[in-house]
């Protein structure tokens, strides 16, 4: 059906997809684990089992379309995942692929990039023109709004999490001083274990120790909170967004570690505009919501 597509936000390990129409509300869900191949061939026929599925809960005919995101480096006007670690792909053509799976029109797009879509459009970012969201999960990665537009560069926009913060971490990229190596939630988790010996699942549990006077976890997340400051004082120098959306595992809690950055900056900053920070709004679906704004923009476009 015209106003109807199919939304799926995929990761390493799950996909999340929604039945959704022309206002987002929600018809059907579905979550699986996601098929993994080196060609993008399992994931393209999991999409379309998934697709017939979301149609079939919901009791519509096909979608008009389907949006799907994916991590990593992703040309959208390309429509190739250039690299994905976490789907180990390299240059893989999903969105004509898929296309030529489902015989619908598929939008395939960044999941950073399209989470940042929704918190511009429905989420903490409405109204802005000129704004960043800023999602600190297991990497740490920008989706840029400059005048009004989403800003991808072939997919190499927005790897902020690629900063040079001034440590010498070795980073997963094979460089030293990236903000993703000192604050990412993993990177958070895996230096707190460095430090103690303890195993942590991400970053709310060394954030609930550092409240709790935890010497380890304080010092932890000092550098993760100071490596943020330099991170995002880099992007207000050459963007100067005007609002900062921050989201992921780290601000969810907000109350100890907001404040912070945003004492940082008032600080750091010299000639630079301080933005206004907020906290995302849409927590883990704002790329599923993202993938179902793309979908429907294409749709749209073709009108």
């Amino acid at each position: 059906m015209a106003d109807l597509v199919a939304a799926l936000d995929v990761g390493g390990t799950t996909v999340k997809a929604a039945l959704l129409d022309g206002d987002l509300n929600v018809l059907a869900t579905q979550r699986a684990t996601t098929a993994r191949s080196a060609d993008g061939k399992a994931l393209a026929e999991q999409v379309a089992e998934i697709v017939s599925v979301l149609a079939e809960q919901a009791g519509t005919g096909a979608p008009g379309a389907v949006g799907v995101v994916v991590p990593g480096i992703v040309d959208e006007q390309a429509r190739v995942a250039r690299f994905s670690a976490n789907l180990d792909w390299r240059d893989v053509p999903f969105g004509d692929l898929l296309e030529s799976r489902l015989g619908l029109p598929v939008a395939f797009g960044h999941d950073v990039s399209a989470g940042g879509l929704a918190e511009f459009r429905v989420g903490a970012g409405q109204g802005c023109t000129d704004a960043a969201f800023i999602a600190v999960g297991t990497g740490i990665a920008a989706a840029l709004m400059l005048d009004g537009r989403l800003y991808r560069a072939h997919g190499l926009a927005g790897e902020v999490g690629h900063i040079d913060v001034g440590h010498r971490i070795l980073c997963g990229c094979g460089a030293t001083g990236c903000l993703e190596a000192i604050s990412s939630a993993a990177a958070i988790a895996r230096r707190y274990t460095e430090h103690t010996g303890r195993p942590v699942d991400g970053a709310q549990p060394v954030v609930d120790a550092a409240r709790h006077g935890d010497e380890a976890a304080v010092a932890v997340v000092s550098d993760a909170l100071d490596g943020l400051g330099h991170g995002i004082r880099t992007l207000l120098t050459l963007l100067a967004p005007e609002v900062v959306v921050l989201g992921g595992g780290l601000f969810t809690a907000a109350d100890y570690v907001l404040d912070p950055v945003r004492d940082w900056l008032s600080s750091a900053l010299t000639f630079q505009r301080l933005p206004e920070l907020r906290l995302a709004k849409l927590g883990d679906e704002a790329g599923r919501l993202g993938a179902g704004l793309l979908a429907l923009d294409l749709l749209e476009s073709r009108r």
